[in-house]
C-alpha cells in the first residue's frame, strides 16, 4: 500500500501541548484510530501512512486546534466526537467545534457545544422562546439549558432564573425525609443545584437565591404563576403527568424564555404514556417559536463508557420488542407421526 506523509504546523508550543493531549493521549487515540504514525517536530506534527488516512488524520488535527483556539483546551472528548464526525464521512458536522462560547464557568473556563447535536441545542435556544431537549444520560441536556439560562441573566435579557423539577422517585422509595420543606425536597433538586454550583460559584449562588433571582423549587410550586421576565428550565420533563406539563408550559409570561429537559427512556411513572413531555413533543412541534431537540448517544460527553452503555441498551431493548416467531402451523391431517 502507497504511503505519504502530511504536516500540521501549530502556532506555539501552547497549543501544541493542548493538541498533544497529557502523556500524549490525543495522538495516540487518533495514530491507532486511523492507522497513522504520529512524529512530533518542533511545531509540526508529521503524519505518517497511507493517504486517505493521513487526510483524515489531518483533518482531525485541523478541527482540534480549531477547538483549542475557540476554548483554550481540547477534551478527550472533543478528539472522540472529531474522529467519530470524520470516520463516519460528516466532516462538514465538525462546525460544533467552532460554536463560539455560551458562558464562563465559576473558574473561568468556557463552556460551549462540544458535539454536532449539542451546537443545534444551542442554537435552538437563542432562536425560541421555548424549546423541549430530549435525549440520554450525559447529553448535556440539563447542563447547557442553565449555563444558557446563567448568561441570558449575566445579558439582563431576563430578570432571574427559576429552574424545576418534578419530585418523583426513580424507582427507590427514600422513606420519610427530615427538616424543612426545603431540606425535604434539596435531594431533588440537587442536580440542577450541582450545575448552578459549577457555573456560578458556592457565594454567588447564594447571594443570588437570597435576593430571589434565582428560585430553584419542586414542579408542584408553579401552579397558579405567571413568570414574566424569567428564564425556565424544568429538568427531567419526562416524569411529568400530561396534566403538569400543560400547567407548566401556561405560566410563560411575557419577556420569558422556557426550556424543557428528559430521557424518554428513563420515565419513572406507571406508564410510559403516563408521560407529559412525550405527548408534548408532538403536540407542540412545528409551531412557531418552538423547537423539539433530540439528542443521541453520539451527544454523550461524560466517560466513554457512558455511550457503549447506552448503545448496548438501545440494543437490548430493540431485541425485547421484537415480537416473538409464531410456532410453525401442524400439516393438514396431521397427527402425532405425520
Amino acid at each position: 500500500m502507497e504511503t505519504t506523509a502530511l504536516e500540521v504546523v501549530v502556532a506555539n508550543e501552547d497549543e501544541l501541548r493542548a493538541l498533544l493531549g497529557e502523556g500524549d493521549r490525543h495522538t495516540r487515540s487518533l495514530a491507532q484510530a486511523l492507522s497513522v504514525r504520529i512524529v512530533t517536530r518542533d511545531l509540526a506534527l508529521r503524519l505518517e501512512g497511507p493517504e486517505g488516512a493521513c487526510r483524515k488524520a489531518a483533518q482531525v488535527l485541523g478541527a482540534c486546534l480549531t477547538a483549542i483556539r475557540e476554548s483554550g483546551s481540547l477534551s478527550e472528548q472533543d478528539v472522540r466526537h472529531v474522529l467519530t464526525e470524520v470516520g463516519e464521512g460528516r466532516a462538514d458536522a465538525l462546525a460544533a467545534l467552532q460554536s463560539p462560547t455560551v458562558v464562563l464557568n465559576a473558574r473561568g473556563r468556557p463552556v460551549r457545544p462540544r458535539t454536532t447535536g449539542q451546537a443545534q441545542y444551542v442554537q435552538a435556544m437563542e432562536q425560541n422562546d421555548l424549546v423541549l431537549a430530549v435525549g440520554p444520560a450525559g447529553t448535556g441536556k440539563t447542563y447547557l439549558a442553565i449555563a444558557f439560562a446563567v448568561r441570558a441573566l449575566r445579558d439582563k435579557t431576563v430578570s432571574r432564573l427559576v429552574l424545576t423539577r418534578p419530585v418523583v422517585e426513580a424507582g427507590e422509595s427514600l422513606g420519610y425525609l427530615p427538616g424543612d420543606m426545603k431540606e425535604k425536597i434539596d435531594p431533588y433538586l440537587r442536580p440542577v443545584y450541582d450545575a448552578l454550583y459549577d457555573l456560578l460559584g458556592g457565594e454567588k449562588l447564594r447571594r443570588y437565591e437570597d435576593r430571589g433571582t434565582i428560585e430553584v423549587c419542586p414542579l408542584a410550586y408553579m401552579r397558579g404563576r405567571s413568570l414574566n421576565g424569567a428564564f425556565v428550565v424544568l429538568d427531567e420533563g419526562q416524569n411529568t403527568t400530561h396534566t403538569q406539563m400543560k400547567m407548566f408550559l401556561t405560566r410563560l409570561g411575557e419577556g420569558s424564555r422556557m426550556v424543557v429537559t428528559g430521557d424518554i427512556t428513563q420515565i419513572d411513572l406507571p406508564s410510559r404514556d403516563d408521560s407529559g413531555l412525550v405527548a408534548t413533543m408532538k403536540i407542540v412541534n412545528g409551531l412557531a417559536g418552538v423547537a423539539v431537540c433530540e439528542l443521541n448517544e453520539r451527544d454523550v460527553v461524560r466517560h466513554r463508557l457512558v455511550q457503549r452503555i447506552i448503545h448496548a441498551y438501545e440494543s437490548f431493548e430493540h431485541a425485547q420488542r421484537r415480537p416473538s416467531p409464531e410456532p410453525p402451523t401442524p400439516a393438514e391431517g396431521g397427527g402425532e407421526n405425520a
